[in-house]
């Protein structure tokens, strides 16, 4: 018999451990090349599992649920065990059945919903949280069936649900804090009078979207003026390691995306050298790759500053949270009509926004932080200077 080590993969840079969230054999069942055999959840990515070859799974070393680290043996693959073609076949049809996110698994044991009755709109059509929702709400189904409390006694049973954290939401939790105990964390706010760019967005959305197959969003706008902030002000871009300073001249901006396991920041590379167009396209397919867990290690790491977007869920005002070993975060807000004075005197409803920048008060300054956040509200305020690099 030849047995085939399954280990766990590199699990990338600063990440140890992973926790095993689902295996989709069992022993005995017969695997194909290429095909899922289980899934590991880290703090930062779910990531499958692949068989190396075809063959029949002979042993499971750990259970669902457990802590494995990278190179630990989780199970034993047979493959010479000839799985034939009629029987690869039938195990490719089987990968086609729809099969739920762990956050949405947990919501369909809760409703006691079948995965064949939903379809999934993620990735190779995974059911994803939100297809739960909107399937719910189609077929008005009660959300949880409760036993009769007795008058006589008050008590909670069946009105509690204790759930596991996922690895990945008790590793933001670990990580927040720790941040929180280390960095001299303070925020400081302006608003932006976004004026000029919804006049841009208006006046050539549609010859944009035509030329490059993507619209012209906000983000790309922060995203070019807070590049040309950090350059003006390279603290912003730096980080603590021990009792130096490490400057980054370069420009790796990460970008906040709520999935349904927690809050990811896919980074984009050398943000400086893309255009809006680029920006944007780069944006649209990292958050795809997030909602649908497809997110690489790469995608993940090495970011030098970090913009999130509260204003998505209609947040008018925050305070983001530093993501280590980053040293600041802009958060932006809600776009929101209000009435402004104008330089020329004049009151006029203008379509504004806040923004909040946080900073490790430990290496920038206040006057450094009130200042970079000054320059990203002059470049929105008049785009054509970062459009221009001037």
């Amino acid at each position: 018999m030849s047995k085939i080590e399954i280990i766990v993969p590199s699990l990338g840079e600063s990440i140890t451990e992973a926790t095993v969230a689902k295996w989709y054999k069992k022993v005995g069942d017969l695997v194909a090349k290429d095909e899922v055999l289980l899934e590991l959840e880290t703090d930062k990515i779910t990531l499958e599992v692949l068989a190396l070859e075809a063959g029949q799974l002979t042993a499971m070393n750990v259970e669902v649920g457990s802590a494995v680290s990278m190179g630990q043996i989780l199970g034993l693959l047979d493959d010479s065990v000839k799985v034939d073609k009629i029987a690869q076949l039938d195990i490719a049809k089987s990968q086609d059945k729809p099969y739920p996110s762990p956050a949405a698994e947990v919501m369909m044991e809760t409703h006691q919903i079948q995965p064949e009755a939903v379809k999934g709109s993620g990735l190779d059509g995974r059911i994803r949280k939100e297809d739960l929702i909107q399937f719910i709400q189609k077929e008005e189904k009660p959300t949880v069936s409760l036993p009769q409390a007795k008058v006589e006694k008050a008590t909670t049973s069946g009105r509690e649900r204790r759930v596991k954290m996922t690895r990945l939401r008790q590793t933001i939790a670990q990580r927040l804090k720790s941040v929180q105990n280390t960095a001299a964390i303070l925020t400081t706010f302006n608003e932006v009078d976004m004026f000029e760019i919804m006049r841009i967005r208006q006046t050539y959305q549609e010859a944009f979207q035509k030329k490059e197959g993507v619209k012209l969003g906000f983000m790309s706008f922060f995203v070019k003026a807070v590049i040309m902030a950090l350059k003006a002000f390279p603290i912003i871009n730096s980080e603590v390691s021990g009792d130096e300073i490490i400057y980054k001249d370069f420009y790796h901006i990460g970008v906040a995306v709520g999935t349904d396991s927690g809050l990811v920041v896919p980074v984009l590379r050398d943000a400086d050298q893309l255009t809006l167009a680029e920006i944007e396209k780069t944006i649209a397919d990292l958050g795809k790759k997030a909602r649908d867990g497809k997110l690489t290690m790469n995608d993940l790491t090495g970011g030098t500053f970090t913009i999130t977007n509260g204003g998505t869920y209609g947040s008018l005002l925050s305070t983001p949270i530093i993501n280590p070993p980053q040293s600041a975060i802009l958060g932006m807000h809600n776009i929101v009509q209000r009435p402004v004075g104008l330089p020329s005197g004049e009151i006029a409803l203008r379509p504004m926004v806040y923004i909040a920048l946080s900073y490790d008060h430990r290496i920038i300054d206040g006057k450094e932080a009130v200042q970079f956040l000054v320059r990203v509200k002059e470049l929105l305020e008049n785009p054509i200077r970062f459009l221009l690099e001037i």
